[in-house]
Parts: structure tokens; sequence; C-alpha cells
């Protein structure tokens, strides 16, 4: 069996013209490779719910990238009542119980349906989904849940499917002792690409996630095009969460 290649996009905002016209140069790089992308949408963001006459929404009506559910509007929730909330906050779905879940989960589909777009795919912010969101994700008939460390079938033979996406975050990584901010995005940029080129090896699933601020420093896109490159030279083939969520239907 192949290694396969699953390349998603997060955080574009719904009415910014330049990080749009970024991840539009970013998906035809990627169009040019033969590679769709996965595009992880936030229904409801600080302006309010999308909009279907919104920059972003026309420019995926546009296209025929995988659409994703990416939570509802990634309101954190604190940690604990009293003083333990002061101590930090998660992220919307790693908490919540089945039913909370659920009404977030029919609220998100709701902007989805006004916008005309479609998906029974989800990918929960920062990848961190509590096991009442896979619960409710299960009653509302979603076929995928994508989180930190594999792909949910929520509907095929296989339960999971193991792999960690890769990217630029910040979280969990040993960093290069360095002052130099060019070296140390080097460094990470060879990571990506050694970690992935090591799935594909492997026959597994190449997972990458890019972020729109991630489209902002042109070393991580040309990190990310050579590792496309690397792993389709490996004979990985280029999937979407959609893809992966026919898969389950089929089931």
């Amino acid at each position: 069996m192949a290694a396969r290649l699953v390349l998603s996009l997060s955080g574009l905002p719904h009415d910014d013209p330049e990080l749009l016209a970024r991840g539009t140069e970013f998906a035809a790089e990627l169009d040019g490779r033969g590679v769709a992308l996965s595009h992880l949408f936030r229904p409801r963001g600080p302006s309010g719910p999308a909009r279907v006459d919104s920059p972003l929404v026309r420019w995926l009506h546009a296209r025929t990238d995988a659409v994703v559910l990416h939570g509802y509007d990634h309101a954190p929730d604190p940690l604990g009542s009293g003083p333990l909330a002061r101590v930090g906050r998660r992220a919307e779905f790693s908490g919540l119980p089945r039913h909370e879940a659920g009404l977030r989960l029919i609220a998100a589909r709701r902007v989805l349906t006004e916008v005309g777009l479609r998906t029974d795919a989800f990918v929960p912010p920062r990848w961190l989904a509590s096991a009442g969101t896979v619960e409710a994700l299960r009653e509302q008939r979603f076929a995928v849940c994508a989180d930190e460390t594999g792909v949910h079938l929520l509907r095929g033979p296989d339960p999971v499917l193991r792999a960690r996406v890769l990217g630029f975050r910040a979280s969990g990584e040993r960093r290069p002792v360095a002052d130099d901010r060019r070296a140390a995005e080097t460094w990470r940029a060879r990571v990506l690409v050694a970690e992935a080129v090591r799935t594909a090896r492997r026959e597994g699933l190449v997972r990458i996630n890019v972020r729109a601020k991630d489209l902002k420093r042109d070393i991580r896109v040309e990190a990310v095009l050579a590792t496309v490159e690397a792993v389709l030279l490996l004979g990985a083939e280029p999937t979407t969460y959609r893809e992966l969520a026919a898969t389950a239907r089929a089931a």
C-alpha cells in the first residue's frame, strides 16, 4: 500500500485580502503538483458568522478543495472554576461533554448550510477533541474526526489511522539554542521534511497542516513545498480528509 499525503490549511480569516492572496498563491503551487487542499473552515469568527458574500467563502466556492469543519468559534473554555479558571484555558472542543459538543456542531452546521458549504469531516481547534465530542460527531453522522495523533474513521472498518499531524506549531517541539531566527526556521524546516519522508518510506499517512500565519514566512512555504515534492517522489498518493471520509461512508 502506498503512502498517502493530506495537506490542510487553517486560519484563513473571512475578510483579509492579503492573507487570502497568499492562500491563493499557495493553493496554486499545490495545484501544479497535483495536491488538493483540505481547508479547515471556522464557521464563526471574531466579527460574527461567515457570510455567503465574504471573500473566503466565494474563494472556496470557486475551488474544489475539501472543506473540513474546524470547530465553531474557537472560544476557549476555562480550566475548572474559581481560582483554577485563571490558570489557563483549553481549546473549544477539548473538554466538552457530548451534549454541549452536539449543540456547537449543530450551530456550526447551520452556518455552513447558510453559506452553501457541506462536509462530514471535522478537525477540532488545536487538534484536541474530547470523548464527548467524538460521541456527538458519531450521533450527527460525521465520517471523520482528525485529531493530533490520528484520523478517526467514525463509520469505517479501521477506527483510527495513526498519524501525527506535522507543521510549524511550537508546542511539543524541541528547539535549538540559537538567537538567529533564520537558523531556527531552517532547523524546523529540516525536521518537517525528515519526519514526512520517514513516514512516507514506511508507507504511512503523511499529514501536514499549514496555518495562515505560516504563509507570511517564505521559508515555511518553501519547506512545505519541498516536503510535498519529497513525499510525492517516494510514491505518496495525495488525498484529502473528504476522501478519507468517503472511505468511511462506503464501509
